[in-house]
């Protein structure tokens, strides 16, 4: 599909929104442009080195488009780990169910850090499947010290 020809399809679908197919003519507006970048996307994808992609995987706003248009190299378990590894704190996986999209993570280690909301704001763009985050606490550990030392008697 050619530029040219993805505008005439963008103008009828835009001529489309001022009747009563509003609806319909905005969702073929999407469907054109989606396909549109899609297909400049993936020209753009292929003519990339290995390596200067790898390089931008890491680019949330690069990770999205390539998901958005199924074009990212790496499978869904691999997405998982990347988002994770951008948190401040150390969070491993569980269990994922692709069926339900529900991922259980822990903590790796006990102590404030990371919320359900930012484990779900790193995997947004990094793994869309994921539509549940269950994040389990990590054990805590009993500290055991020295006794403190007896008050000295008084006289």
């Amino acid at each position: 599909m050619t530029a040219e020809q993805t505008g005439l399809r963008i103008q009828e679908a835009l001529d489309e929104l001022a009747g009563d197919g509003a609806q319909a003519a905005g969702e073929q507006l999407v469907r054109e442009l989606m396909a549109f970048y899609g297909d400049g996307l993936a020209r753009l994808v292929g003519a990339l080195p290995p390596r200067t992609l790898a390089g931008l995987l890491d680019d949330p706003a690069v990770a999205g488009l390539l998901v958005l248009h199924d074009l990212h190299p790496e499978d869904i378990t691999a997405r998982i780990a990347r988002a994770l590894a951008q948190l401040p704190e150390p969070v491993e996986v569980v269990a994922f169910d692709t069926a339900t999209g529900s991922l259980r993570v822990r903590r790796s280690r006990s102590g404030c850090g990371c919320t359900e909301q930012d484990i779900e704001g790193a995997l947004a763009c990094h793994a869309p499947e994921v539509t549940a985050v269950e994040l389990e606490q990590a054990p805590q550990l009993l500290q055991i010290g020295t006794r403190p030392a007896a008050p000295a008697e008084v006289r």
